[in-house]
């Protein structure tokens, strides 16, 4: 190889050396070259090298109040309210249907007429059961005046009453036979929209109509099991409807299963609201809420709660000095941990630089949450 490019080649590496040397050996926060000014450390940590308390103004921690909290104080679920009394109306037999008394809506009384079916059959029945009747009642009148003159014997006697009660019973068979081709209301309430229309044929199973009694709602709801010990039988409520919240109807517990579901981990409970408006229906949703006295517990930062090898632990603050208070947590929400500890409301428990506390050790605050900083200003070299 030519010398010029031997020469040229060396130019083009102490060149690149050279380059290399300021880029990498002068930059910041690496070692100070010559002439260079002092090189300055930025630790942002909070237990950096620089010493206790590093990067917080006053060197100390942070802490919060403890305070307390209530739980399983109020009750909220989605309900479903259903009539007080509800019944499906069915003919005691079949036959076909001449005649509706009622129509949808209609309000109607216990053991008012709202159908009758065919009854020519029944009522031939009940006059062949009282022309019996009659026979068998002067059949005994005959055979008593037998008796008397000792022309008939006591067996007579003894058969022909016997008849008279069997014909009785025959003419009361007839007649309820009869009765029941009308069919009656069993309760007192609102006629529902009639599924049947006169000249059907119906039996003992078709439901001729349907009957609510409204003046009180029954609403279904299923409570957590940890209010199954809170929830009595008269128990006052609020409940409004979900398609108008606006509106809150009172009632109370009217009952109470005996017992939790194993799916769920929920209880049924049913509650009772009057409706002597009639604004109510069965079928509606309903949201209701109970209220408890309920269970308070102290509150704290999240941050406050440390771990350790025997659980859950706080610092407490006072006078100025740390001590460890061991805790069992209760409730976790997003703002605070319930906790039970033996831990008054007020003390200031560490949330901030925990590393530089140590039990029975000062404690120096740096700053309470809600108060300020103050400005510290940055200087230069």
């Amino acid at each position: 190889m030519p010398i010029w490019k031997q020469l040229a080649i060396c130019a083009v590496l102490l060149v690149a050396g050279a380059v290399a040397w300021v880029a990498f050996g002068s930059g910041t926060g690496g070692t100070a070259g010559p002439g260079d000014g002092p090189a300055i450390s930025q630790d942002t940590g909070r237990g950096g090298a620089s010493g206790r308390g590093a990067g917080r103004p006053g060197g100390g921690v942070f802490t919060v109040p403890v305070t307390t909290a209530t739980i399983n104080d109020r009750l909220q679920a989605i309900g479903t309210g259903r009539a007080a009394e509800t019944v499906a109306v069915t003919p005691f037999a079949s036959g076909r249907l001449t005649e509706i008394l009622v129509r949808s809506g209609s309000t109607v009384e216990a053991g008012e007429i709202i159908a009758r079916l065919d009854s020519q059959a029944e009522v031939i029945a009940v006059d062949r059961a009282r022309f019996a009747l009659e026979d068998a009642e002067s059949r005994l009148e005959r055979i008593n005046q037998l008796r008397a003159s000792n022309t008939a014997t006591q067996v007579q006697v003894t058969e022909a009453q016997l008849g008279v009660e069997n014909a009785r019973l025959a003419v009361r068979d007839a007649e309820l036979s009869l009765e029941r081709r009308d069919i009656e209301a069993p309760i007192s309430g609102v006629v529902g929209i009639l599924p049947v229309s006169v000249g059907n044929y119906v039996t003992n199973s078709t439901e001729i109509a349907s009957i609510d009694d409204r003046s009180a709602i029954l609403v279904d709801f299923w409570a957590p099991e940890r209010y199954a010990g809170a929830i009595e039988v008269g128990a006052t409520l609020e409940a409004s409807l979900i398609a108008q919240p606006n509106q809150v109807f009172r009632g109370e517990v009217s009952a109470i299963d005996n017992r939790v579901d194993a799916q769920s981990r929920t209880l049924r409970v049913e509650a009772t609201i009057d409706n002597p408006s009639d604004t109510l229906r069965a079928g509606m949703s309903f949201q209701v809420v109970m209220t408890f006295p309920g269970e308070t517990y102290p509150a704290v930062d999240p941050l406050a709660v440390q771990w350790g090898t025997d659980g859950a632990f706080v610092w407490a603050v006072n006078d100025g000095v740390a001590s460890r208070v061991p805790v069992r947590v209760i409730q976790r929400n997003t703002d605070s941990i319930l906790i039970a500890a033996e831990i008054d409301p007020g003390v200031q428990v560490v949330s901030e630089g925990i590393h530089l506390v140590r039990e029975g050790g000062d404690v120096r605050i740096a700053q309470r949450r809600g108060e300020t900083i103050p400005a510290v200003e940055a200087r230069g070299s």
